[in-house]
């Protein structure tokens, strides 16, 4: 999981990347602890989805980075009053809160990035840097590099490598260190921070290519659920489960159906393959959206809080 986890990860945030069931928790201050040690995953309730399966889902939710350009091309003015303010670092106390929100710099700085917002991008780095060090994996990253490179345009690919470099190993610590919670929690914040910033922008705009894409996110609210249920003796866990599950509850009502066309054959690395075309048709009603946006509100709300 954690492998795909980091392609969506380095999707999300672009070229500005860095600019079981746990234990019974007795409070903000146990919890931290849980997140900074191994997670007590219960060896007796397994992963009710395979890693490989939970990593293919992962990689086909749909990043902000994708979400962000679909923003920029409905022509809506790029606004930071959307994002969470570095200012509210301070309220994030506890690695549970830390791991949500790194998540959610991280989509934010994927919505920057492709706004070309290079005068914000430094805050919202330090933001990521000051997370990443709470949660234990700042020592990944070189960040001073990274903040040269990540006012230059023309240091893209160096920045990519860097990140890419970074994130292979903090791949490595994590899955030595069985902290696969801490995964869960960032993929949580990020994708919940993508539907937050298309939502805004759908009240602006009623842009349908956005409310189909939101519509599609219908089967990831099902798919995450079942991650955090292994997470679900914490206290801080079920409470985001509780989130996810009343917004799985107003997805109820969309159709999603699929149409299969001819099958195509496409060269890929000198070899020939064959790829399913497939064409997804949404069904959703003005009532139905209103209310599953106000439940990504909700939820966003809880994590930056």
């Amino acid at each position: 999981m954690l492998k795909n986890f980091l392609y969506l990860f380095l999707i999300v945030a672009g070229v500005f990347l860095f600019s079981g069931c746990a234990g019974n928790s007795s409070g903000k201050s146990g919890l931290s602890d849980e997140l900074l040690s191994a997670d007590s995953l219960n060896p007796d309730a397994p992963l009710k989805l395979s890693e490989e399966v939970i990593g293919d889902v992962i990689q086909n939710i749909s990043s902000p980075v994708e979400m962000a350009t679909l923003i920029k091309s409905t022509g809506v003015a790029f606004s930071q009053k959307i994002l969470n303010d570095p200012d509210n670092l301070d309220k994030y106390s506890t690695s549970y809160k830390r791991a949500l929100n790194l998540g959610v710099f991280a989509a934010d700085l994927g919505y920057i990035n492709t706004f070309d917002k290079n005068s914000i991008v430094i805050s919202y780095l330090l933001a990521v840097k000051n997370l990443a060090e709470g949660i234990k994996v700042g020592q990944f990253f070189d960040f001073t590099a990274l903040k040269r490179l990540a006012t230059n345009s023309n240091n893209l690919d160096s920045l990519m490598e860097i990140s890419i470099s970074s994130f292979n190993k903090m791949d490595s610590y994590l899955r030595e260190q069985n902290r696969s919670n801490v995964s869960s929690l960032i993929v949580a914040g990020t994708w919940i921070e993508g539907l937050y910033i298309s939502s805004s922008v759908i009240e602006e705009t009623n842009n349908q290519d956005l409310i189909d894409r939101i519509a599609e996110q219908k089967d990831i609210v099902n798919i995450l659920l079942i991650i955090l249920e292994n997470y679900k003796n914490d206290a801080n866990f079920a409470t985001l489960s509780t989130y996810l599950q009343d917004l799985k509850d107003q997805y109820a009502g969309v159709k999603i159906t699929t149409e299969f066309g001819e099958p195509k054959k496409m060269e890929v690395d000198g070899s020939l393959i064959i790829v399913q075309d497939e064409i997804s048709h949404i069904k959703v009603s003005p009532e139905q959206m209103t209310a599953i946006i106000n439940q990504i509100k909700k939820i966003r709300e809880f994590i930056v809080s």
